[in-house]
């Protein structure tokens, strides 16, 4: 009676661990809250979202007002003799205002700052994909490590049976010693094994856990005998060029070349005149002063245009210009390379993709081979026509080809991510649609 109340609640905690169970979705949501790098990316956002205002200050008015306060008290003395003292005070105040009627050096940098917030919204959207990949590789590096360690411990299983085997067999004088040593040295390094197995899983936790901020806990793993679909398009070219157009960080360096663009003509415009409507309002109210004993309080309005036109500047502006010509070729260069990196990085990914259904397939097919090796050397082994170590070669070909099963699922979904994110178009849908691969 104990002992079935007991296996009831490891059951009951099991059914609860499962049930609480993160998916690929949950451990995301986490990460868009927690993640350090995309705390990052969304204050860069929120920073540059401020240039196109701070750009369009140059065009708007600007409008002041200053004043002061004077006191001065008198004391005089003529020919010894000592005269009354005055004192008088003065107070005023003034209101400028200036509106740019043509500088052009202010309209290109408001053009520059409505380009530096679309290519900060570029940079986030970036760093959105960037996130979604990185969850996806942690979670299934995750697994991965779950799926080998479990690997092992199931070999090691296998293998103590058949230590436990030989041993009995060397003893019933039906068998040699050399079994019994050949299952002790398998079993010896499936537990060295086992101490790996342990150490990665903790390593991947912990990198999973640097992304959300808090330990993950258990994590929700592929469902059994899934099928894994190939990229559609399944032309190469149509990724790549996709790639080559769409990629957020091609986009950004285009961006940036045409602010660039804006920054030659910007300091060309150091050669242009500059006209300004200027208004402004004074009043000043006195008591006196060392000539007027009597006070006095004016108020004067004034509006015009003030022009200006620089004839020399130490050849400071062209020297400026030359330095933004080379730095717009410079944005050009890294235009090009942007292109480049996102083109093969798209072929990487689908190539990745196609080559990881082909060993999918492929090792899918083994499996099925090495379990049916396992059992005709068990077998064989019972009835002598087979040793030892046969056995043992076919168990551990059985439970590598699981493993390598499971890395192979696991890397061609990121790789499909990876694909999207290339060419542009990852969005979450497409994380939702790899949740759905996950048994909850």
């Amino acid at each position: 009676m104990r002992k079935s109340l007991i296996a009831t609640l490891l059951a009951g905690a099991l059914l609860s661990l499962n049930a609480h169970a993160l998916d690929l979705l949950q451990v995301y949501q986490e990460a868009q809250v927690s993640d350090a790098v995309f705390a990052a990316a969304r204050a860069t956002l929120a920073a540059g979202q401020e240039r196109e205002t701070q750009g369009r200050a140059g065009l708007l008015p600007v409008v002041g007002i200053g004043g002061s306060y004077n006191r001065t008290d008198l004391d005089a003395e003529v020919a010894g003799v000592g005269l009354p003292g005055r004192d008088f005070s003065s107070r005023g105040y003034t209101i400028s205002l200036s509106q740019p009627l043509f500088r052009l050096a202010n309209w290109e940098q408001y053009q520059q700052g409505k380009l530096s917030a679309a290519a900060s919204e570029a940079q986030f959207a970036q760093a959105r994909q960037d996130l979604i990949v990185r969850v996806a590789q942690a979670y299934f590096d995750v697994l991965a490590s779950q799926d080998a360690l479990a690997s092992v411990q199931a070999q090691k299983t296998a293998i103590t049976e058949q230590l436990a085997s030989a041993k009995r067999n060397f003893e019933v004088g039906t068998a040699t010693i050399t079994d019994t040593h050949e299952a002790q040295a398998r079993y010896d390094l499936v537990l060295a094994q086992e101490f790996a197995g342990q150490n990665d899983l903790e390593i991947k936790r912990s990198a999973l856990q640097q992304i959300i901020g808090k330990p993950a806990g258990a994590l929700a793993s592929l469902r059994p005998g899934l099928k894994l679909n190939p990229p559609e398009p399944a032309v190469i070219e149509s990724w790549v060029q996709s790639a080559e157009q769409q990629n957020f960080g091609v986009i950004g360096q285009q961006l940036s070349l045409e602010i660039a663009r804006r920054d030659i003509k910007r300091n060309r415009a150091g050669h242009y005149p500059t006209v300004d409507l200027v208004a402004s309002r004074n009043h000043t109210n006195q008591t006196g002063s060392l000539t007027t004993p009597t006070g006095s309080v004016t108020d004067s309005n004034s509006i015009g245009v003030q022009w200006n036109i620089p004839l020399f500047s130490g050849y400071a502006v062209t020297s400026r210009v030359r330095e933004s010509i080379a730095l717009e070729q410079r944005t050009r260069a890294d235009l090009e390379n942007a292109r480049r990196v996102a083109a093969q990085g798209a072929r990487q990914a689908f190539l990745g993709v196609n080559s990881g259904l082909a060993q999918v397939r492929a090792l899918e097919a083994a499996e099925v081979s090495s379990q049916s090796a396992l059992e005709s050397n068990r077998l064989g082994y019972q009835v002598g026509v087979r040793i030892n170590i046969d056995v043992l070669n076919a168990q551990q070909q059985l439970y590598s080809t699981r493993r390598d099963l499971a890395r192979a699922r696991y890397d061609t979904i990121v790789n499909g991510l990876r694909l999207k994110a290339a060419a542009g178009v990852l969005k979450e849908d497409d994380l939702m649609q790899v949740n759905a691969l996950l048994q909850q």
